[in-house]
């Protein structure tokens, strides 16, 4: 099976490097600066399930290449409308697109650009991040990459994938309720991205308080009642079982939104708070945390966006 991964960031590079490591087909399209940097270094993961160098093929938006039977997306929300249109040559009738952003609004993009039936589903549990070098560093103990048909059918074609996707050092699992699982991870990432990114700390300070806890508790209850009132498919008393797993975490646990917001980047606050907060305004519903959120991380994007230009 050939597979494309779409950059060699934090996500894609991590899941590739493994596939790559067992000795899959696969190749990343990147930009023309990344690809220097890879020829000249190669892919690098610090990981603590184990360490990797390796010298992965590589192409650009400009390179020619037969389609792809896979194609892995994990880039930012705010970059999935450039990538949409970097991937199109390399995507044919049977090709599948595998998205692993956070959140549920970027299906509408790619199912509009790509049809429904080439849209699979997705999502991934994994802390990583870029290193200057870059350098893929892999610190947690859990890297899970979830997916299926958003149908639940068992296709033919999802068999392939996963005979593809046995055997690495990394857990790759199909759902047959993947559009359930995208839903929570949505709830419990949106929660989390948030409330560390507005309180500016890793979650174990936060929890630790008394008001904190009520305060992680009460968004994690706004989120849930907004999905419930769009009849998502999650199940009955989600936000409690979200709430053991954040008490259950690392305490320096940190959301990627909050290591952005360190490193002076964009966040994805539209495509994860913010959409929740206009289906919320819709339909009339009273969201005071979320909507404290929103209002935090909109200021913080103004600020950065202001400096960009003064600079």
């Amino acid at each position: 099976m050939k597979i494309l991964i779409v950059g060699a960031g934090a996500i894609g590079g991590y899941f590739g490097g493994r596939l790559l490591e067992k000795g899959e087909d696969v190749t990343f399209l990147v930009r023309e600066g990344r690809k220097d940097k890879l020829q000249q270094t190669g892919l690098k993961i610090q990981s603590k399930h184990g360490d990797l160098q390796l010298q992965p093929k590589l192409i650009t938006k400009k390179d020619q290449s037969p389609p792809f039977d896979v194609v892995l997306v994990s880039t930012k929300s705010y970059q999935l409308a450039g990538a949409i249109e970097d991937i199109r040559p390399f995507v044919s009738a049977e090709t599948m697109i595998l998205p692993l952003l956070n959140g549920i609004a970027h299906l509408q993009l790619l199912t509009k650009a790509f049809g429904e039936e080439r849209v699979i589903g997705g999502l991934c549990f994994v802390e990583t991040t870029l290193a200057e070098d870059g350098t893929i560093v892999q610190t947690s103990p859990v890297h899970q990459l979830v997916y299926g048909e958003r149908t639940g059918e068992k296709t033919e074609r999802i068999e392939r994938l996963e005979q593809a996707f046995t055997g690495t050092k990394a857990e790759f699992i199909k759902s047959d309720n993947i559009n359930q699982e995208m839903w929570h991870k949505y709830l419990f990432i949106t929660a989390m991205s948030g409330i560390t990114s507005m309180m500016e700390s890793p979650i174990g300070p936060i929890r630790d308080l008394e008001t904190g806890q009520r305060t992680i508790h009460t968004l994690l209850q706004e989120l849930a009642a907004i999905m419930q009132k769009m009849e998502a498919p999650i199940q009955p008393g989600i936000a409690d079982k979200q709430l053991k797993r954040i008490n259950s975490m690392a305490a320096g646990m940190k959301s990627s939104m909050q290591r952005d917001i360190e490193k002076l980047q964009p966040t994805e606050a539209e495509h994860l708070q913010g959409y929740l907060l206009a289906r919320s305004e819709e339909m009339e519903m009273t969201v005071p945390i979320l909507e404290i959120i929103y209002t935090k991380l909109k200021l913080y994007e103004q600020k950065i966006n202001t400096d960009n230009q003064a600079g």
